[in-house]
């Protein structure tokens, strides 16, 4: 997890229009990324090999699908924690290696980790986060959806 900010040269104007291309939608294809290369004018090995680069510099943390849990029958649950400092690259690496964590990020407030988590079904929810509690010490504190919200992302060019 990358807890400070990129310089701005980390990502080139390609690195940035590849990452607003992919979240605006990847092709269902037999060869996805030969698709989106051919789009940017690259090979597959490139667009593949820029994604990631950019996991690894901490410029995204995650390349995947996202899947609406609800709508499967599943829960989401935005998920806080309030962790020590001197804990907290711990902490996110015990959170982070449950498959039901989504996405993890820090902020600058008393509740300083926060994570999205999705499960099959709505009382998995509580039963992960006993046991992130039980693992790290910490209380899990849970914010369950009350409304969908879609946001766009993009990133400046």
């Amino acid at each position: 997890m990358r807890r400070t900010p990129l310089p701005p040269e980390a990502l080139d104007a390609t690195d940035r229009a590849l990452l607003n291309a992919l979240q605006r939608g990847f092709p269902l294809a037999p060869r996805p990324f030969a698709e989106v290369a051919d789009r940017f004018g690259m090979t597959e090995k490139d667009v593949i090999a820029r994604i990631a680069r950019m996991q690894e510099i901490g410029a995204i943390t995650r390349f995947g699908p996202f899947f609406d849990a609800a709508a499967m029958g599943g829960a989401f649950c935005l998920c806080a924690m309030a962790v020590p400092e001197e804990r907290f690259e711990d902490v996110a690496q015990t959170v982070n290696a449950h498959p039901e964590i989504a996405h993890n990020y820090e902020r600058t407030h008393r509740l300083n980790m926060w994570f999205v988590m999705a499960t099959e079904r709505t009382e998995e929810i509580a039963a992960v986060a006993a046991l992130i509690e039980g693992e790290t010490g910490l209380k899990v504190h849970l914010f369950p959806k009350l409304v969908e919200f879609f946001i766009g992302f993009e990133v400046a060019a």
